[in-house]
């Protein structure tokens, strides 16, 4: 019998399964959507299987070398989701598999040395001898750490020794040994009625075995009796207990306890809502809706009603979030209505907690999975529901390879099961709701909050006229009268600023230099903490300069705001109001993000100030006031969508304020007030902003009136990047049709990211059905031989980001 498997390749030059001998042991043990260990090239590389047949075309097959798995890690329907995936976003077979899967279970590679076949360790010198020790294989670390590194190169040359790869999993169980009785209690009796008065460990342990008959790990065994293994070991050898590793999930919420709720009543517009995906899951037909409704409307409480109606139907549910709407808010309210039913998956947990939320799913144990982006791969096999809260955030397409889009993969794996996909949002994407305008989605909407609780009263500040008035503070009169008026009362504030570090950059103010990544083109930004200069897209960090690098001036000067800066300064407007500072540089630790949102739900902080993170997600009842810092911020960057996420950013984070009984108003400061973006989230209108904004991207053809794909090659040589640029562009004009609009070769807006340079093309077309064999031809033409000199080609189908 053959194996087809795609292997996991280090440099990915070619996108083809190849055949292997399964060895007749194996025959029942081998199936597609397991993970082998195969030879290739001299190497051992990790693959997966993906079809079983009689025969192969090639000669002298070589074998599969070892089995990963038992049970399929990919099930049927996510090996084709995979070659779909491969296919709609130009990238790999092996790394859309990849992709699907925990990083536990996506292999390391382990460099051994081992004895040559058929040679035993006698032969060897004593010093090998030893350090085999009746072993044919020992770890690199370990061979090199002993023997001097002259003898181990002669002894691989002459072929005394061999070099292999081992493949095995990141992660491994966790298990945990658990000892149970072998003799009866009569027994029991009559040893300790023998055993030494002084061997108090032992009279103790007989004891506590006497009165406890049934299972204990030894963990607890020790921590209730404080005896030392030995003891428990003597007990074994004696076989008196039997100990057996029993497998243990790691569950990073054990320390919480989640109060059970039931559902709420449901409003009218609510109750139409639900009923029509309800119907959808009966009927088992495949909808897509979008659940348009404005902040605190009650989008969550029909998503848990109708993942319950889901689960009635022993049917599973998979609901998405955006990685910084995961918050502990979230997974309360899932939990606290499906109790262990619940996964949860996002980048907080540890490799091993996400590979045992994985494994739960995997064998059933759980009906609905909450998590991030690639939660949309849980292995479930009979989906009853897919929802994608927060529908319009970009963190759903992912940006490096395979660059799928969330909603893309929920529709199909939801044709697949015949299931409804929600897409819940307040300010949908402009493509989502141009679908839902045509009637390709269902809309549905929730036009008011819960109770008809009134929504925020928005004020807009022009920063201008603040500096026309003497006002140099970030902080505007007006915001600071009501966060004065909001600490007196024992209120909350949100403060939102679009931006974290200290200072966007420090410029001479002699020569005007901005100080750079010598590594990127962009400017460093300072962290006052550190007291260092930071690039964000590499990582580069450096002290800052005490003269200028260019003319020696010491006019070095910060300019720009950051969130450590606005702390600071809130420290000295008002000294008395405790602030917890949310950021990527303060969330960095594991459970940072649920330990800082804890304390201040808990009321140990007035003002939440924080980085888009805090714009989302956030259901406190003493939130009253929100303070938006600098609207402008994601205004004016060289992005087609910056009008859009603009408004979406002032909108979302507007909903934070009076989402209870208490009334919530919203400051926003600007320095373009008349901006539409900026007056239309003011007002909350999302229809005239979508009218406003559809009519702009008609005028400049940008989506949804086109689709686009972005290609761009990258090289440490800026010639070399130029020149396979062009390539592609006369491989792409050649190809497409003339309606298709091509615009480059041109620099990227970042032109030069860690030290390699970047030129891109934009295509954009309306319907190109010969597009994607193109972009596959050139993939594979230039990709796998550009690799080789150091440039490579990335293609984005319907990019979110264009920098």
């Amino acid at each position: 019998m053959i194996a087809e498997i795609f292997v996991e390749l280090p440099t990915q030059q070619t996108n083809k399964p190849f055949d292997y001998a399964i060895p007749e042991e194996w025959h029942d043990l081998i199936c597609p959507g397991i993970r082998v260990a195969v030879p290739f090239g001299g190497r051992k590389l990790l693959g997966f299987v993906t079809k079983i047949k009689a025969n192969s075309d090639v000669k002298n097959l070589k074998e599969i070398d070892h089995i990963l798995d038992l049970e399929p890690v990919l099930n049927k329907e996510l090996l084709v989701l995979g070659e779909w995936l491969a296919t709609h976003t130009v990238c790999y077979t092996i790394a859309a598999y990849q992709a699907m899967l925990p990083a536990a279970l996506k292999g390391k590679y382990e460099k051994r040395i081992t004895l040559p076949e058929g040679r035993s360790v006698a032969e060897y010198s004593e010093n090998m001898q030893q350090l085999f020790c009746n072993r044919i294989s020992i770890s690199w670390d370990e061979a090199i750490a002993v023997v001097n590194m002259k003898e181990l190169k002669t002894a691989l040359a002459n072929g005394d020794l061999e070099i292999a790869f081992q493949v095995e999993d990141k992660i491994k169980v966790k298990t945990e040994r658990v000892l149970s009785l072998v003799q009866t209690q009569t027994q029991l009796k009559e040893l300790l009625d023998s055993t030494r008065k002084n061997a108090n460990n032992q009279i103790k342990l007989l004891q506590f075995l006497i009165d406890n008959p049934a299972e204990i790990t030894a963990t607890e065994l020790m921590n209730q009796l404080s005896i030392p293994n030995d003891v428990i070991k003597k007990f074994i050898d004696q076989g008196i207990l039997l100990a057996k590793q029993v497998e243990l999930y790691r569950d990073p919420f054990a320390m919480t306890s989640f109060e059970k709720t039931t559902h709420m009543t449901l409003t009218a517009a609510q109750e139409a809502a639900f009923d029509s995906i309800a119907k959808a899951i009966e009927d088992e037909t495949h909808e897509n809706f979008l659940l348009f409704g404005v902040t605190g409307s009650g989008k969550t409480e029909v998503y848990l009603q109708t993942i319950d109606q889901a689960i009635q139907q022993e049917k599973q549910a998979i609901m998405l979030v955006p990685e910084i709407s995961l918050t502990p808010q979230m997974v309360t309210r899932f939990k606290g209505r499906f109790g262990e039913r619940v996964a949860v998956l996002h980048s907080g947990l540890s490799n091993g907690e996400k590979y045992d939320e994985w494994r739960k799913i995997i064998r059933g144990e759980v009906s609905v999975v909450v998590g991030a982006r690639s939660a949309i791969y849980a292995p479930f096999q009979n989906l009853g529901m897919i929802i994608i809260d927060e529908e319009h955030e970009g963190t759903y397409k992912q940006e490096e390879s395979p660059r799928y889009h969330a909603r893309d993969v929920a529709i199909k794996r939801a044709e697949h099961h015949k299931c409804p996909v929600v897409m819940g949002s307040a300010t949908p994407s402009l493509e989502s709701f141009a679908r839902a305008k045509k009637g390709v989605y269902t809309l549905l909407n929730l036009n008011e909050r819960i109770n008809q609780r009134a929504m925020p009263t928005v004020s807009v500040v022009d920063m201008r006229e603040e500096l026309r008035m003497g006002n140099r503070s970030m902080f505007s009169r007006e915001l600071s009268e009501k966060i004065s008026d909001r600490l007196l009362k024992k209120e909350q504030i949100v403060l939102l600023l679009n931006r974290r570090g200290h200072s966007s950059f420090i410029m001479c103010r002699d020569c005007g230099l901005v100080v750079q990544c010598p590594q990127c083109d962009v400017s460093l930004t300072y962290h006052r903490t550190s007291n260092q200069l930071k690039c964000h897209y590499c990582g580069y960090e450096t002290n800052v300069p005490r003269l200028c690098p260019t003319c020696n001036s010491d006019h070095i000067r910060f300019f720009g705001t950051g969130t450590q800066k606005v702390e600071e300064e809130i420290a000295k407007l008002f000294p008395k109001a405790r602030v917890i500072r949310m950021d990527v540089d303060t969330t960095r630790g594991k459970g940072a993000h649920e330990r800082l949102l804890k304390q201040f739900g808990d009321g140990d902080a007035d003002i939440l100030l924080g980085t888009q993170m805090i714009a989302k997600g956030l259901d406190y009842p003493n939130i009253t006031l929100v303070g938006v810092l600098a609207a402008d911020t994601s205004l004016h960057i060289a992005d087609f969508r910056a009008s859009e996420k603009t408004f979406q950013l002032l909108t979302q984070v507007s909903g934070r304020a009076g989402r209870h009984l208490l009334e919530g108003e919203v400051v926003v400061q600007t320095y373009t007030p008349e901006h539409y973006s900026i007056e239309l989230a003011a007002s909350q209108d999302f229809e005239s902003f979508y009218d406003r904004e559809m009519m702009v991207r008609r005028n400049t053809a940008f989506s949804p009136y086109y689709f686009m794909t972005l290609i761009t090659a990258s090289s440490e040589d800026q010639f070399t990047a130029i020149e396979e640029i062009r390539r592609a562009a006369i491989m792409l004009k050649d190809g497409l049709s003339k309606q298709a609009i091509i615009f480059g070769p041109t620099p990227s807006p970042i032109a030069k990211i860690n030290n390699r340079y970047r030129f891109q093309c934009l295509i954009k077309y309306k319907n190109e059905p010969n597009l994607l064999e193109i972009l596959h031809q050139l993939n594979e033409n230039l990709g796998a031989k550009t690799a080789k000199s150091g440039v490579y080609l990335s293609i984005d189908m319907n990019p979110n980001m264009m920098m």
